[in-house]
């Protein structure tokens, strides 16, 4: 257990770090907790084969920061954690591995609590979960809400709102040109929103078969050929959904859209790239804002929700649409005070990290 001063970890020190490792499965993981001032850390599992370490070691711990802060702009009763698996998921996911990891998961005693990320699914959650309690986003057979990649499309749809209201004065997207770059499961629901909207979309993404679906499923959509023609497409809003580190320096330059608002983690691909997209006038909606529909969705479950007893589609969506007030709120205060949205939204939530209500 330590309190990482790592380079390139921004706000409070992480309470806890774990390494784990099974040779005999070729499990090698990295479990953040970042806070548990609000409740048990909740956050998912990426399954990624990263270039070192060093770097699934940052990424754990960047993205257990987001989740408390996310989780505690969204209000629920949770703090943030993150873990990581490195490797390559096709070729080194089997139940075992993910039989051992949930061991793990369990020895942390509900400190931590697990849910499906980037190269996870409800599957795999599945399989976890029949070695913890300590896991959400299951499927409905297994007794959980089922994948919430459609609730966090649905909380960047409001963040989008949001952004328009304050850019363009009225909160529709019709006839609005959305770029997304990233086509996986919560791209793919995003772009049937915007379809649904009446938005103009063009979307790109690194996958043959990920651009194949989405021609298939939305033929509406308008394929780019790649991530920095996208940058320079015409359009009003630039929705990153990919891994994080988009908005790196090349991108903040090059960017054409006066909106970025997506649904990928840690998008600011560097120190002082939020405030060169407020230099130039570009609207950014923090990521661990917008994209809280997913964890809203499976806070749920770890209080008891089954699919079998959850609410229907209106009243699930209405457990999200709050992103729309969080969202703009710390825009328009960020718009009056000067400061970045990020500055704004951090010190909100640290505010309610410091003064965790009484239960």
């Amino acid at each position: 257990m330590f309190a990482p001063g790592t380079a390139g970890v921004r706000g409070p020190a992480h309470e806890q770090v774990l390494l784990c490792q099974d040779r005999t499965v070729g499990l090698k993981a990295v479990v953040s907790v970042h806070s548990t001032a609000l409740g048990p850390a909740l956050g998912g599992t990426r399954f990624h084969a990263y270039g070192s370490s060093a770097d699934a070691v940052l990424d754990s711990l960047n993205l257990a920061r987001g989740m408390s802060y996310k989780n505690a702009l969204a209000g629920l009763p949770y703090g943030g954690g993150k873990a990581v698996i490195i490797g390559d998921p096709a070729l080194l996911k089997t139940p075992g591995l993910l039989h051992s990891y949930g061991r793990f998961v369990e020895s942390l005693a509900g400190r931590y609590v697990t849910a499906c990320d980037v190269g996870t699914d409800t599957a795999d959650m599945d399989v976890v979960g029949e070695e913890t309690d300590h896991v959400v986003g299951r499927s409905p057979a297994a007794g959980g809400v089922g994948d919430p990649s459609a609730a966090t499309a649905y909380g960047v749809l409001q963040g989008m709102r949001a952004c328009a209201a304050v850019r363009w004065g009225e909160p529709h997207l019709r006839g609005r040109r959305v770029g997304v770059c990233g086509l996986g499961k919560v791209g793919q629901h995003l772009v049937g929103l915007l379809t649904e909207a009446g938005a103009t979309v063009l979307a790109s993404d690194i996958r043959a078969d990920a651009v194949a679906r989405t021609q298939v499923r939305f033929p509406e959509a308008r394929i780019v050929a790649d991530a920095k023609a996208l940058l320079d497409a015409e359009m009003d809003i630039y929705s990153p959904c990919a891994l994080g580190g988009a908005l790196d320096r090349v991108a903040v330059n090059r960017l054409r859209a006066p909106v970025v608002c997506g649904a990928a983690n840690n998008q600011l691909g560097y120190a002082g790239a939020e405030e060169r997209l407020v230099d130039r006038g570009i609207v950014y909606a923090p990521d661990y804002v917008v994209n809280a529909g997913g964890v809203i969705h499976v806070a749920r479950e770890h209080s008891g929700c089954s699919a079998s007893r959850s609410p229907d589609r209106a009243r699930a969506r209405g457990q999200v649409d709050p992103i729309y007030a969080t969202t703009l709120s710390i825009l328009t205060a960020a718009a009056d005070s000067g400061a970045s949205p990020s500055a704004v939204a951090d010190d909100l939530a640290e505010k309610r990290m410091a003064s965790p209500p009484r239960t």
